[in-house]
């Protein structure tokens, strides 16, 4: 019976030691799995800080692209009103650059003198310049 004993003794031994072997292994591979997802958590994290990195530096340029759109904007509004008033400017000018040319042509040059067109009064402006 000793016999018997000590091998089923042997025996227990021996599953024993391949169930700790076994439990050792999957320890082991265990332990890989979760080093493995601890790095890719902080890989993740690392991705996730330069991601929101990079939205600040996008929002950054978007805010500075935003003013330099507005002062643009107020540059070509005041340009444009500059432009308006100079080009009322110029045909005020011509005006008065034709108007003394046709003065020019009564005393030089008779033939080309353009009388202005009489102007036409209105009903009320007649009566007006009629009673004094």
């Amino acid at each position: 019976t000793l016999k018997k004993e000590q091998t089923d003794d042997d025996h227990k031994k021996e599953y024993c030691a391949e169930q700790f072997d076994q439990s050792d292994d999957k320890k082991k591979s265990l332990q890989r799995s979760l080093d493995d997802l601890a790095t890719f958590i902080a890989e993740t994290k690392e991705g996730i800080a330069t991601t929101a990195e990079e939205i600040k530096a996008l929002q950054d340029g978007i805010a500075a692209l935003d003013k330099s759109v507005a002062e643009a904007t107020e540059q070509r509004k005041e340009e444009n009103a500059e432009y308006k008033d100079l080009m009322a400017n110029n045909g005020a000018a011509k005006e008065v650059i034709l108007f003394a040319k046709n003065r020019l042509q009564k005393f030089y040059n008779p033939k080309m003198y353009k009388a202005p067109p009489k102007a036409e009064l209105s009903k009320e402006d007649r009566i007006f310049v009629n009673n004094g």
